[in-house]
């Protein structure tokens, strides 16, 4: 009697460890955007998760809170904008010439080191717009180094958390 008791425990217990798994193992890691010096309103930002396809998959972060201005963020927008669902990333302030911002992203661990990017687009009301100021392989290597921009963006800087 003892002994089937102490198996039912066990079972118990290993059904409620395997029950609180996390099935999607994700990172956080600290980003750190630094702007050029250009003149000028506020940079809305995105950031956003590629497949090893170049498709979106998924919006880590948007700097810039007024969405009347997300379409100018073409790129971006043509995959947002159809869907118009609450987007899956904090929303901060724009970020002017000469600043700076951190933030911290998270990401699934299985897209780290297979294929996948990272692509920071970015937009100036009544300037430019660059679909890919900064992209990057999703690698091991990557997420913790600084990666220099082709536009308003100078660089960004990765760091695990």
């Amino acid at each position: 009697m003892k002994r089937i008791s102490l198996l039912s425990l066990l079972a118990i217990v290993v059904l409620g460890l395997v029950s609180f798994k996390n099935l999607s193992d994700s990172n956080k890691y600290k980003c750190m955007i630094q702007m050029t010096n250009y003149s000028g309103e506020g940079a809305y930002i995105v950031i956003s998760l590629l497949n090893p396809e170049g498709e979106y998959i998924e919006t880590l972060n948007v700097k810039g809170e007024d969405d009347e201005w997300y379409n100018t963020v073409e790129s971006w927008w043509d995959f947002y904008g159809k869907k118009r669902n609450d987007i899956d990333a904090i929303t901060g302030a724009t970020i002017s010439g000469g600043e700076r911002s951190i933030s911290v992203i998270e990401i699934d661990s299985d897209k780290l080191d297979k294929g996948y990017k990272l692509r920071f687009e970015s937009a100036v009301e009544d300037q430019e717009y660059y679909e890919s100021d900064v992209e990057f392989d999703l690698t091991s290597e990557n997420v913790k180094s600084k990666i220099e921009g082709k536009g308003f963006i100078r660089y960004v800087r990765m760091m695990p958390q």
